[in-house]
């Protein structure tokens, strides 16, 4: 008999109760039952057995873990509200994933309070009711005031926010400007190009205000010569300095609606290194050859100085370039407009070379929250997604596959970004859906991208594309940062790396310092960089997502009783998720509402089906629904259907139309609890 294998790893709790083990070794999850929960919380590192059970059914094996050693506790403070009930005081987590309650000593709020409370003992792990206490050290207030919503995600996700003393002390050393004799003894000595005679431009959303890169572009035989010019941030973060360890802590910006955390201190992203137009700026520039077959023939990096000669904003990129506006081709003048034309052209070409490689492009709308000058929401609506955000997304792209070729002819380790292909549970459940929906797909024994790049096109143009994109896209795995190259399956590309945004995110500025021959650390020590910055980029991307989805909630709550057409994007035993068309935010239609029947779930085809009137409901299904509630402590919409009786809109009983297919569960759906709002929170418009 063979010994149990022991693994180790992160704890990824659910608010139900169980949990996952997120595998150091990049293994497959393993499944935590609500008993080995008792005595974890969500982010302890674990060691534990692991054992195989079967799941009945058609569903395969699942691994299950059986907790051998906590190795390290992740929670030093939680934040939460403050409650007083049968004579106990106690704090309810904010996190989604902590379901323990925290006992508290008496008088040290008042009921409701937003609270951060520093914990004393984690939870026994004994009994139910052996729950972690802690006191409080920090009172927040009222959780609806505008702004809060950021601040209890800060502080609930463990975002580093305050700046170590000796970090400020080294940014306020740094110059505001780069001094005009540097920049002549660089440029004299060869030691920099000079690129200020060269109109670049920064092209970013309105509300940005660190600009990481700037881009030009101009014919040249047989096709075009790219510029893309990146802040120097490496210049004044020099490693192992005092920014240079709390940017590793920090591992990337955190986007919240009307506020950032940022990497670096505001002297240097918004100063400093920023690309601000009219200012000389030290940057590392990537000079690239395109042919008229969108191909890189070849790639210069330079270290420069620059200046921007305009800050635009998406918007104006567009009117000019793809909307035919002529007054803002005017605005732009007769020096910019040549480059911005000439960078039309190659983003066409660039486009049209990662659709022959067969890379995923997928259209999925995320909601936007737009605040009220008190700070408060004023209105929701879709995040635009213009041709102007592809064309410097293709710009980005090129770049980084530059950095990754030059940098891969050395000896030397760097993080690549690499994103595995999907596994075989995906695959078969993806497979299953799309196959009910009517489109072909077949992945092949070794899944290939341009079969998901294929499927999605046939998916596009149907009213239920998002939703089909939807499902492709939960069907993949997660992007993450590592030395050893597996490749970007989403990009088509057989290396990859991330060096367009040092400002932003820290892996940029290692492969800054790589491209430089600065040396970096053991391959050892390279893997442990990219694991803390890929567990820094997923701890930011739940914060904003958090954030989000409370100020939604917070609003939705006004409009109560509205009634929108949406489409079901999930369905689960309790109920179906809708997708509110015009909104890009998902709630439950709990089975309570679905009208007089008792509803089975199918797990292996994934939909509810009424016992006695065969009524089913799939994914993909139109309903017109009205919202009931929204609870922003909890990020739940409630909704119930319009239509009598809960039928789905236009449908009669009998088997499902097309559209119907499987939902992900468990860290396939990323965790989310029933009802929880789903989306990728505020981003940057660049994520690959």
């Amino acid at each position: 008999m063979h010994a149990p294998e022991v693994v180790r790893g992160r704890v990824i709790a659910h608010r139900d109760g169980y949990g996952f083990l997120a595998r150091e070794d990049g293994g497959e999850d393993v499944y935590l039952s609500a008993r080995e929960m008792l005595g974890l919380m969500h982010g302890d590192r674990i060691a534990c057995e692991v054992r195989t059970s079967r799941r009945g059914g058609r569903l395969p094996p699942r691994q299950r873990g059986i907790v051998v050693e906590v190795i390290e506790r992740s929670r030093r403070v939680v934040v939460g509200r403050f409650f007083r009930a049968g004579g106990h005081s106690f704090v309810s987590p904010d996190h989604r994933n902590l379901p323990h309650d925290m006992a508290v000593p008496d008088g040290q709020a008042t009921d409701g309070e937003a609270v951060v409370v520093e914990l004393a003992d984690p939870p026994a792990g004994e009994r139910w009711g052996d729950g972690p206490t802690g006191r409080i050290v920090e009172r927040l207030g009222d959780p609806e005031r505008p702004g809060m919503a950021a601040e209890i995600a800060i502080r609930s996700h463990g975002i580093p926010h305050v700046w170590p003393e000796d970090a400020l002390i080294e940014a306020e050393r740094l110059p505001l400007e780069v001094a005009d004799a540097a920049n002549a003894a660089d440029t004299a000595a060869g030691r920099r190009t000079d690129l200020r005679g060269l109109p670049l431009v920064t092209i970013d959303g309105a509300d940005a205000k660190d600009f990481d890169d700037a881009v030009h572009c101009a014919p040249r035989p047989g096709g075009w010569k790219l510029t893309v010019a990146i802040a120097d941030v490496s210049h004044y973060v020099t490693p192992g300095s005092a920014l240079d360890r709390e940017a590793a802590l920090r591992g990337t910006s955190v986007y919240f609606p009307g506020r950032v955390v940022p990497m670096l201190p505001e002297r240097l992203s918004n100063g400093i290194c920023s690309l601000n137009p009219e200012a000389d700026r030290l940057c590392l520039a990537c000079e690239m050859h395109v042919d008229r077959r969108g191909r890189v023939t070849r790639a210069f990096f330079r270290d420069a100085v620059m200046r921007s000669r305009a800050r635009l904003t998406y918007e104006e990129v567009e009117a000019a370039l793809f909307a035919g506006d002529a007054g803002a081709r005017r605005r732009l003048g007769g020096r910019l407009l040549p480059s911005l034309e000439a960078l039309r052209e190659v983003y066409a070409v660039l486009r049209q070379a990662r659709r022959r490689r067969g890379a995923i492009d997928l259209e999925i709308g995320e909601p936007r929250v737009v605040l009220a000058p008190d700070g408060g929401v004023s209105h929701l609506e879709p995040a635009p997604r213009l041709t102007s955000h592809q064309l410097i997304e293709e710009c980005m792209l090129a770049a980084n596959v530059a950095a990754a070729r030059r940098l891969s002819r050395g000896r030397s380790p760097f993080l690549h970004r690499v994103h595995p292909p999907p596994d075989e549970e995906g695959l078969r459940e993806l497979g299953s859906f799309l196959g009910r929906a009517g489109i072909d797909f077949d992945p092949g024994e070794e899944p290939q991208p341009g079969a998901f790049a294929a499927a999605a096109e046939r998916a596009a143009g149907r009213p239920d594309t998002e939703i089909l994109h939807l499902m492709l896209l939960r069907a993949m795995a997660k992007a993450v940062y590592q030395p050893d190259n597996i490749g970007h399956f989403g990009l088509a590309l057989e290396r990859y790396t991330h060096f367009t945004s040092p400002i932003r995110r820290y892996p940029d500025l290692l492969v800054h310092r790589a491209l430089r021959g600065e040396a970096g650390g053991a391959r050892e020590e390279t893997a442990a960089l990219g694991r803390s910055t890929s567990a820094a980029e997923r701890r930011a991307e739940e914060a904003s997502r958090d954030a989000l989805s409370r100020l939604i909630c917070q609003h939705l709550r006004t409009r109560v009783g509205d009634s929108f057409a949406g489409r079901i994007t999930g369905v689960v035993s309790f109920g179906a998720f809708v997708r509110l068309d015009g909104l890009q935010v998902d709630g439950l239609v709990h089975v309570r509402s679905l009208g007089g029947d008792w509803y089975r779930f199918d797990r292996a085809g994934r939909f509810l089906e009424g016992e006695a009137t065969g009524r089913r409901f799939t994914v993909g299904d139109e309903m017109e629904v009205r919202i009931t509630g929204a609870d922003p402590d909890e990020r739940r919409i409630h909704l119930a259907p319009v239509e009598p009786d809960g039928l789905p809109a236009g449908r009669g009983g009998g088997p499902p139309r097309r559209g119907g297919g499987p939902q992900p569960e468990g860290r396939r759906g990323r965790g989310r609890g029933p009802g929880r709002l789903r989306g990728r929170g505020p981003g940057r418009g660049r994520r690959f």
